[in-house]
């Protein structure tokens, strides 16, 4: 049985935030893009947008989000001892994950892909997450042949400390997508201070979508 979208509620995925390659570089480059005030806080209904069909549940393969180059397998996360989200392996710079005991990009509720901004060897799957904009798109390939494809509603940046766990992590009554890295800025001695989080919701879908493939 799949857990619920609340499981993870309080979790911040803090063991992406180490800015390994900022801190072998010196943080002399500046770090990844961070959202602009103008990328916070649209919903869908605010957008005028109509929501797809829901799929049935199907685990995702690949995401990809064309306006920031990203292109990318995916890998099932569980949650550590510790309680927080597992992480992909630090040295596989293109590879995102999913927390697999909740939702399945497309089904209904809040789906969570995860996935590092850097590693020591320089920019991972998600550096450029922060440059996102309103209304750019975000494909996610499931195993069942479909795609659902997410509209991005929001870009945002939050400290670890003030962490909005219900708001990110909490039950949707439609299908939803968050897309989480490290952002809120470096720090040499602890690593980034909080995460960049996306908000997207299904806006279509292709492929068989009967849920029988």
């Amino acid at each position: 049985m799949r857990r619920t979208d609340t499981v993870i509620a309080g979790v911040t995925v803090l063991a992406l935030c180490s800015g390994t390659w900022l801190l072998y570089n010196g943080g002399v480059t500046g770090g990844p893009p961070q959202p602009s005030a103008a990328e916070a806080g649209d919903t869908a209904a605010d957008s005028g947008e109509r929501d797809a069909p829901t799929l049935p549940p199907a685990p995702p393969d690949r995401v990809r989000i064309p306006s920031i180059g990203v292109d990318a397998p995916l890998m099932g996360l569980g949650l550590l001892p510790s309680g927080s989200l597992d992480v992909p392996p630090a040295g596989a710079e293109n590879l995102a994950g999913w927390y697999e005991a909740g939702t399945t990009p497309g089904e209904t509720g809040t789906a969570v892909v995860a996935g590092h901004v850097d590693n020591r060897d320089g920019p991972a799957v998600f550096y450029s997450l922060g440059a996102l904009h309103k209304g750019a798109r975000i494909d996610v390939s499931r195993r069942d042949g479909t795609v659902a494809r997410f509209s991005v509603d929001a870009v945002e940046v939050y400290d670890a400390r003030d962490f909005p766990d219900e708001k990110v992590y909490g039950a949707a009554r439609r299908p939803e997508l968050r897309v989480i890295t490290c952002g809120g800025g470096y720090a040499k001695g602890t690593g980034y201070r909080g995460n960049v989080v996306v908000f997207a919701h299904l806006t279509d879908t292709t492929g068989d979508t009967t849920g029988s493939g």
